[in-house]
């Protein structure tokens, strides 16, 4: 096991059956990455919601992904999966800042994956964008019919977003300087 695991849990023992399905699973994962990348990983419980939380720092950038379900072994192999699609799918954004080449084997920055899915922008909106209050802002997304909004926040004068969150309830990114 080429990767360093930095296990943690919330209202969960991490006995070595879960221990060693992470080693086992999200180690899959060393193929892609030099060996002593760190991977940091969070297994927490909620009633029935089994959630982990895997972070692999690489220089510039974190490869994040977390999956729940009500099966914490169900969980580590959906997170696996989502992280080796990223992978793939932004292989090209990793690498081509050239100071992440260190942290990925060789193989990987050489391989070329064919069903990669490239960013494209089909559509660009401008619209005007007035001062309210986030409340307001959460009324306008819901008349618009989106589940986001853009506005300039009215207390602060900065742009803000605001989302809409499962449970009928709202989100609301402010930018941090």
């Amino acid at each position: 096991m080429y990767m360093k695991f930095i296990i943690s849990g919330k209202n969960i023992d991490i006995t070595e059956g879960l221990k060693s399905a992470i080693e086992d699973k999200i180690g899959k994962l060393e193929k892609y990455f030099t060996p002593d990348t760190e991977v940091h990983v969070t297994l927490s419980v909620e009633k029935e919601r089994q959630k982990i939380e895997v972070t692999i720092p690489v220089k510039g950038t974190v490869i994040r992904s977390e999956q729940v379900s009500n099966d914490m072994y169900v969980s580590i192999d959906l997170v696996e999966e989502i992280i080796e699609r990223q992978l793939k799918k932004y292989k090209n954004k990793l690498i081509e800042k050239q100071q992440n080449k260190d942290y990925f084997r060789q193989e990987f920055i050489e391989k070329d994956f064919v069903d990669e899915e490239e960013i494209q922008i089909v559509r660009s909106k401008k619209f005007d964008i007035k001062p309210m209050y986030a409340e307001d802002a959460c009324i306008q997304m819901e008349l618009t019919g989106h589940n986001f909004f853009v506005f300039v926040n009215a207390e602060t004068g900065q742009v803000n977003v605001v989302y809409k969150r499962k449970g009928n309830t709202y989100g609301l990114i402010e930018p941090e300087y």
